[in-house]
């Protein structure tokens, strides 16, 4: 027997129906009752969606408010003291509170799910946590779900992945494992899923994706006695993994007591034949043939291929994406402007749903005859994009031939580098800075969108642009900020902005994913060769610069991440295209210099996102990850400062890589995790200048001046004074600028105390 299943949909609506829904929640303009409403009818037209698609199951439970790890630290009780200890369940407040922070109460860590874009809220665990049901969300919308007549599969997120992805939170500095709290958050889970069983459901997806990282065996250990449990507790539990493969625990997850496993093979196509020479009789086998992180149509003749096979081994086979489709945007139909060669060769997450009924109906009865004409379709959109003369540029080819290891070094050594940018420059200690953006109000926004609908023409666009500027800059003065930026008014998202003027590159209307939060982005789709027709920035930061005698840096995406939040082609290695942003960025450093810009910053926030999840591939993209970036920032003479960069990623176990990077400053997110950051300084000397981020610009919460003085100072017991720059932890665009202004005047009055000291501590 078949089945068609999904992992979960993407839960923003196709117009981002809940972005608009939260913020004006948010704002106090609409009622908690007009936001649930909202929530309920996306999530009915989404099970409709899948249902009328052919699945013969919907996920439920992978809707959320805000994201799902919250969600299951509502679920199990595991709410910090600081935001009180509700008596039933979770309320909107202190839900929102935990994610965005509140008056009384800074917010919860935030960092990337996975290899992925998408962040989610960090749970945190002391010893003594006692868990309870605090919220039972998945009930609801799983009885909701089967009073509209569907057929519901809950989804959870496993409990030992959810361990894992939270911190110990101990009091005055004790240790203890995280994974001690498994015996007690294991009934919370049991309890929610007998009251599921008493639904009626059948079949309840656990994801445990952690199992593609290298987990310790103490950890591996914990999971047949785990599901022993939670498999005794009604529903069969379908196993979820994903974002790699799972092969070197074979024989465990064959061996686990539950109903069935599922496998990604758009990231380990090889680790199936383990899982078939292993798989026991009765159980059921989910393969993900479809691509949920990339938008391009399935190769259903190939995937169709790899399930027969699959089909002649195990006893019911059931067929899905590779994980949750809330990775890809929602629906191809909106894309009405997209070239239609290009339009022809995707998929988005709605148009995937019936990629995936497709292959089940190829894999019944009549077979391939079936779906003679979607497996002919398939061939001809493979062909299309294979012969296209639009993707390859003979251009780019011999300029990546011509590189030399000379094109990936600065010309003189850090030292050196420092002493001439110091003489330069002229900074005081504890140099004040922004991360690039500031607030994109709701005038940039006008502006921007009648640019783009032909009724404002390109001379008053500028104007207006210009006039936001002059605006950062001078508020920048009065705030006394060291190093200014011109605040990207002209920029829509830190990577759309450039892919929309380099070739190679295109560009959707209503392909939003979401990032975090009410946070969404739209990815470019990068279809061919990277080239750079002309500057891209140059007359925005020159007009800027032109404006003050203090500093002014140049604003850049690196490779890097232009690379991790597009998709990609998959035509060819991900480093390949990785180097040909490079080489257009570099062309943008020597413009930028020539136009008399002394500092410039290629921001990197995705270099950490993109390492791979096991550490034995780790060397491998650490060594192309560094390069593309040195590549990128090494034309400049040694007079010229590159800054970079990073935010919202674990960056303790690999921070001495950073330093191949060669920045001469690199800006870091740090506030949320209190300077946890500031542990690696314990096992490695970063050799280079850095600025750990005193404040979290993702939460309205306005710091004050001794919270980031304390930060400031407990970064001095891990750096040189000398090193240490004072910035946010990440750009000001989300932000108003009642919230940016007060913030930052208590940044640059933190840093003017920490000078104030330098100075006595001089003297003495």
């Amino acid at each position: 027997m078949t089945i068609a299943h999904n992992l979960g949909f993407p839960r923003i609506g196709a117009k981002r129906e809940l972005k608009k829904a939260l913020e004006s929640f948010w704002k106090g303009d609409s009622t908690e009752e007009q936001l649930v409403a909202t929530g309920r009818d996306l999530r009915s037209r989404h099970w409709a969606l899948q249902r009328d698609a052919g699945l013969d199951a919907v996920p439920v439970g992978d809707f959320s408010f805000y994201d799902q790890v919250l969600d299951t630290s509502a679920m199990v009780g595991a709410i910090p003291e600081r935001y009180g200890a509700p008596a039933g369940n979770v309320d909107f407040a202190t839900y929102f509170a935990m994610a965005r922070g509140s008056a009384s109460a800074p917010a919860m860590e935030m960092t990337k799910w996975f290899d992925t874009n998408y962040h989610y809220i960090v749970p945190e665990f002391t010893p003594e946590m006692v868990f309870a049901t605090r919220s039972s969300k998945v009930v609801a919308h799983t009885r909701e779900a089967i009073d509209q007549g569907f057929t519901p599969k809950p989804v959870l997120i496993g409990p030992i992945t959810y361990l894992w992805l939270g911190k110990e939170r101990a009091h005055n500095g004790a240790s203890f494992s995280r994974l001690s709290l498994l015996e007690r958050l294991l009934p919370i889970y049991t309890g929610v899923l007998r009251e599921l069983h008493d639904l009626g459901v059948h079949w309840v997806q656990i994801d445990e994706p952690a199992l593609a990282l290298d987990l310790p065996e103490a950890w591996l250990d914990v999971y047949h006695k785990a599901y022993e449990q939670l498999s005794a507790a009604g529903p069969r539990v379908l196993l979820a993994t994903y974002f790699g493969p799972v092969d070197q625990h074979a024989q465990r997850l064959c061996d686990l007591p539950v109903g069935g496993l599922h496998l990604d093979l758009a990231r380990g196509r090889a680790q199936l034949d383990h899982f078939l020479e292993r798989m026991p009789k009765g159980k059921v086998l989910s393969l993900g043939v479809v691509d949920g992180r990339n938008v391009w149509r399935t190769d259903l003749r190939k995937a169709l291929s790899v399930l027969q096979r699959a089909a002649q081994r195990v006893d019911e086979l059931w067929v899905a994406p590779s994980c949750s489709l809330m990775h890809a945007p929602v629906d191809l139909a909106l894309e009405t402007k997209l070239d239609p060669e290009l339009r022809s060769w995707l998929a988005f997450a709605t148009q995937k749903l019936h990629e995936i009924a497709t292959l089940k109906r190829g894999l019944e009865r009549d077979g391939q005859g079936a779906i003679a004409k979607e497996l002919e379709l398939s061939d001809s959109v493979q062909r299309s994009r294979t012969e296209s003369r639009r993707i390859h540029s003979k251009a780019v080819e011999q300029r990546i031939a011509g590189l030399t290891d000379a094109d990936a070094r600065r010309t003189g050594e850090f030292g050196t580098r420092q002493r001439v940018q110091r003489e330069k420059l002229r900074l005081p200690p504890f140099p004040t800075t922004t991360i690039g953006s500031f607030p994109q109000t709701p005038a940039i926004r006008e502006a921007r969108a009648r640019f783009k609908k032909g009724e404002l023409d390109s001379a008053g666009y500028e104007h207006a642009m210009k006039a936001e500027i002059e605006h950062a800059i001078r508020e920048q003065e009065r705030l006394g900020l060291d190093v200014l930026v011109h605040g990207e008014a002209e920029r829509n998202d830190m990577v759309e902005y450039f892919g929309e003027q380099l070739s190679g590159f295109a560009f959707t209307q209503h392909g939003w994913v979401q990032s975090y939060g009410s946070r969404y982005v739209k990815p470019p789709i990068i279809f061919g060769d990277v080239e750079r027709p002309k500057p891209m920035t140059v007359p925005w930061i020159a007009y800027a610069q032109s404006l003050t005698e203090r500093p002014m840096k140049g604003m850049l995406t690196g490779p890097v991440t232009i690379l991790q939040w597009s998709f990609v082609r998959d035509d060819q290695p991900r480093e390949r295209t990785a180097l040909q942003i490079a080489l257009a960025i570099r062309d943008e450093v020597a413009d930028l210099e020539r136009a008399g810009i002394r500092i410039i910053q290629i921001d990197e926030p995705a270099f950490r996102e993109g390492l791979p999840l096991r550490r034995r591939d780790w060397p491998s993209y650490i060594e192309w990850a560094t390069r593309v970036f040195r590549i990128a920032s090494s034309s400049v003479a040694d007079t010229t400062q590159v800054h970079t960069h990073m935010c919202y990623s674990e960056f303790n176990e690999v921070f001495d890589t950073l330093a191949l990077l060669d920045a001469d400053v690199i800006t870091i997110e740090s506030s949320r995790s209190g300077m946890e950051l500031l542990d690696a300084f314990k096992r490695f000397k970063y050799p280079n200048e850095i600025g750990p981020g005193v404040y979290d610009i993702h939460s309205p919460r306005i710091p004050s001046e001794d919270e980031m003085r304390a930060l400031l100072e407990k970064a001095t017991s891990f750096l040189s004074r000398d090193q240490l720059w004072v910035n946010p932890d990440c750009g000001l665009k989300t932000r108003r600028w009642e919230e940016v202004l007060p913030a930052l005047r208590n940044m640059v009055a933190a840093a003017q105390h920490m000078r104030r000291s330098e100075t006595t501590r001089n003297r003495i």
